[in-house]
């Protein structure tokens, strides 16, 4: 019960109610979008970046720019939210402009994800509710004093692609570079395709996956994903 009511306060209250500087006013003109959406999309690991934004480009591909990303996912102490394939996630994207690609806008999200029924799904599916923030670090706060504590922090770089009716992510991270197709089932398959993939190559986890299974194969474990400090544009080792 005590954890049901801590989902609701951060999954629902937090999306209806002001962010916690605006005193007491909503904050939707800020929201991406203000309702739950079911999230489809795969991941497809990438074996030549300059290839593949190649071909993106020749798919006319729109590009949004590039940020860096910091992610802190928020659990109960009993890690409750991961057993059962829900996510509390706090987001920063800073510009991070490379050649012949601008940098995107600054911005925070708070993000609240629940599993939706999909035995036997080749796509990743989630109902999703996201709410741009104005300080990580009071949402921060305030999600310890609701008893969520920080577990798994994340970087990458991130490059937004649209395509008609499909979002396209490429990401470069410690463990490797990835493309997150997120649309329809159609339109993922049909870019997909287009892009040298097969449904072979999707992948349905999250990144905390993929970096249990890099730690694997590595022989070694860590608690965090993220770049080096002194040297961000390269991956770093394991914190």
């Amino acid at each position: 019960m005590a954890q049901h009511v801590l989902w609701q306060h951060a999954s629902c209250r937090a999306f209806e109610d002001a962010d916690p500087q605006s005193s007491g006013r909503r904050y939707t003109p800020a929201m991406p979008h203000g309702r739950t959406i079911r999230e489809i999309e795969v991941k497809l690991r990438i074996a030549d970046l300059p290839g593949l934004l190649a071909r993106l480009q020749r798919l006319g591909a729109a590009c949004h720019g590039r940020v860096f990303e910091q992610n802190t996912l928020y659990d109960t102490a009993d890690e409750a939210f991961r057993r059962r394939g829900r996510l509390l996630r706090v987001r920063s994207e800073s510009p991070a402009p490379r050649p012949g690609i601008r940098g995107g806008r600054p911005r925070a999200v708070l993000t609240a994800k629940a599993p939706v029924p999909n035995l036997g799904s080749r796509y990743k599916e989630k109902l999703e509710r996201e709410l741009l923030i104005r300080s990580p670090g009071r949402w921060a706060g305030t999600l310890r004093s609701l008893g969520f504590q920080p577990g798994f922090s994340y970087e990458k770089y991130r490059t937004t692609f649209r395509l008609p009716g499909l979002h396209l992510d490429v990401d470069e991270t410690p463990v490797g570079n990835f493309l997150e197709l997120e649309g329809s089932q159609k339109a993922i398959d049909r870019s997909a395709r287009a892009l040298g993939f097969s449904p072979r190559d999707y992948f349905r986890g999250t990144y905390w996956d993929l970096f249990q299974q890099a730690c694997r194969r590595r022989g070694r474990s860590g608690k965090n994903m993220c770049f080096s400090r002194k040297k961000l544009s390269k991956p770093a080792l394991f914190s």
